[in-house]
């Protein structure tokens, strides 16, 4: 019972340090920052720290069996191909970030959930369920209303809207992909070589330049370090290890605490305005993902 609680407390923290980030980006553009540096910066630490705890677990506890090379080395180009996603899903969000509220831009971050149903069927034509059609139109009508679809006072962002699409489509591509390739590999080397394809495609779009251009001191490399730390390292180690000591519907249930951590920290670090319309759009998203996973363990139970 412990264990499963101590699972629990870790899934449950993951999530929220992912719910944190856009409150530290949207603070980092208060700052001065560009958005080139807030990602590149965040890639940037968050691909040296990955490699530094390989190396470091890696000497400590030398593996006995390494794969053929030649296996290997097919892995290592698909895991970091892969890691283009994650890369496009930090420009496309923090880009998101910037042009509309953070309350509003984890909503459209979240609709990855219904885009990877539509994107399993079209590419790998796994049909969606009842149940997944269902959960689909209640995130849909929640989105619209915690995005503010319904409120005429509330001015719509249209790029910004778009950008927070976009974020949500890599996303699922970035889950899926995930799912299928380099799963042979230690989850240290493939979180590491994820990150430096993110890392790779975010300087061929976002040269870094500012890298050689700011003292050492600057808060930007505070900013960057918080930024890999609990988006980056942290939550992909907490799930790691939290996930198998819940299960993966409960693990699923948790993760969702990103939303209204999100939305919370918006409301009260950025001041922002969140009307009741967003808390009951909010509340059904979290609805839609939590009714379908809870289900299969009250009739467990019952059995």
């Amino acid at each position: 019972m412990k264990e499963r609680f101590l699972g629990a407390l870790l899934v449950f923290l993951g999530a929220c340090s992912f719910g944190v980030l856009s409150s530290i980006v949207k603070t980092a553009y208060k700052s001065g920052y560009s958005l080139g540096q807030v990602t590149g910066i965040q890639t940037f630490f968050g691909m040296i720290i990955l490699w530094a705890i390989y190396a470091i677990y890696h000497l400590i506890y030398k593996p006995t069996v390494l794969p053929p090379k030649t296996i290997q080395g097919n892995r290592l180009w698909q895991v970091c191909l892969a890691g283009f996603f994650p890369g496009l899903v930090g420009i496309f969000y923090y880009q998101c970030v910037q042009l509309i509220p953070a309350s509003v831009a984890i909503i459209l971050l979240m609709q990855y959930l219904w885009i990877s149903v539509i994107v399993d069927f079209l590419i790998f034509k796994n049909r969606p369920t009842k149940n997944q059609i269902l959960t689909v139109m209640m995130i849909i009508f929640g989105s619209l209303l915690a995005a503010g679809i319904f409120n005429q006072n509330m001015v719509i962002n249209i790029k910004g809207y778009l950008f927070g699409l976009l974020a949500a489509l890599t996303y699922s591509l970035f889950i899926i992909t995930s799912s299928r390739v380099g799963n042979q590999l230690p989850t240290l080397k493939k979180s590491a070589l994820m990150i430096t394809g993110a890392c790779f495609i975010t300087f061929v779009i976002f040269p870094p330049i500012f890298l050689f251009k700011l003292g050492l001191n600057d808060k930007l490399y505070q900013m960057g370090i918080l930024l890999a730390i609990l988006g980056t390292v942290l939550p992909p180690f907490l799930f790691s290890l939290g996930i198998p000591k819940v299960g993966i519907s409960l693990g699923a249930i948790l993760s969702t605490a990103e939303l209204p951590v999100a939305v919370i920290a918006s409301y009260f670090y950025l001041k922002e305005n969140v009307n009741l319309s967003q808390w009951l759009g909010v509340v059904c998203i979290l609805l839609a993902i939590i009714v379908p996973n809870f289900i299969p363990h009250i009739k467990q139970r019952k059995v």
